[in-house]
């Protein structure tokens, strides 16, 4: 019955993806913003639409996320947060790994939706560029997404953060809402499995903390559903 669940997802997901990237680039090239920036979050939720109904994947959401210009930091265990996340957040602008904005015409339409690039073997002018673009997307309202291990983290485990989290946390000035996920056990990258997932929106932390301390509630707060430190 997994065999059959997954079989089934992949090809919903990924027969139905290229749908919704085509006509998003369509709308990127003729410069109708609005529509889409809908249809990235369209593919988002059908994501989640195709994990409920064929993987029996059901998302529940714990606490209460704020709106407007805030820095949301997310425990990664799998690509279900990840993808989720344009769907799931009020039209977020998302920090993501510089080789996702390389994949042809998906990085096109990921970074005119949003995706903030982080190069980290580019030093200072890397850090400038990434520092303007989530400053310029705060400023329209929107929220910043980063998942602030780096990386994917399997379930059961902690990682110390990225140092250049708490230099854009210092340098945005804006506060941050901490959300554990436990997406690990059930959204494999082979076989995925039935189960709830489960978001917990942590309490909001305000700007202007030290580094140390800023980092510590931050883990804290994002490994909240994630079991048993190994």
């Amino acid at each position: 019955m997994i065999l059959l669940r997954n079989l089934l997802f992949y090809l919903a997901f990924y027969l139905g993806s290229p749908f919704y990237v085509l006509l998003a680039a369509a709308q990127y090239a003729l410069g109708f913003d609005n529509a889409f920036r809908n249809t990235v979050e369209d593919w988002s939720r059908f994501h989640v639409t195709c994990a409920r109904i064929f993987l029996g994947i059901r998302l529940v959401v714990e606490g209460h996320l704020p709106s407007g210009p805030i820095l949301i930091a997310m425990k990664h265990q799998s690509f279900y947060e990840a993808i989720n996340a344009p769907g799931f957040f009020q039209r977020p602008a998302v920090f993501a790994k510089a080789e996702l904005t390389r994949i042809p015409v998906w990085g096109r339409v990921g970074q005119r939706y949003g995706l903030i690039a982080v190069r980290r073997d580019q030093g200072a002018s890397a850090l400038r560029k990434m520092l303007s673009a989530a400053k310029a997307y705060s400023a329209e309202g929107r929220p910043l997404v980063i998942f602030p291990e780096g990386t994917r983290v399997p379930y059961g485990q902690r990682r110390e953060l990225q140092a250049g989290f708490a230099g854009l946390y210092q340098l945005l000035g804006l506060p941050v809402v901490p959300v554990a996920a436990n997406s690990g056990p059930l959204y494999h990258r082979g076989l995925k499995r039935p189960g709830t997932v489960i978001y917990r929106i942590g309490e909001t932390i305000p700007p202007g903390l030290e580094r140390e301390e800023i980092e510590a509630r931050v883990q804290d707060a994002i490994n909240a559903l994630n079991g048993p430190a190994a």
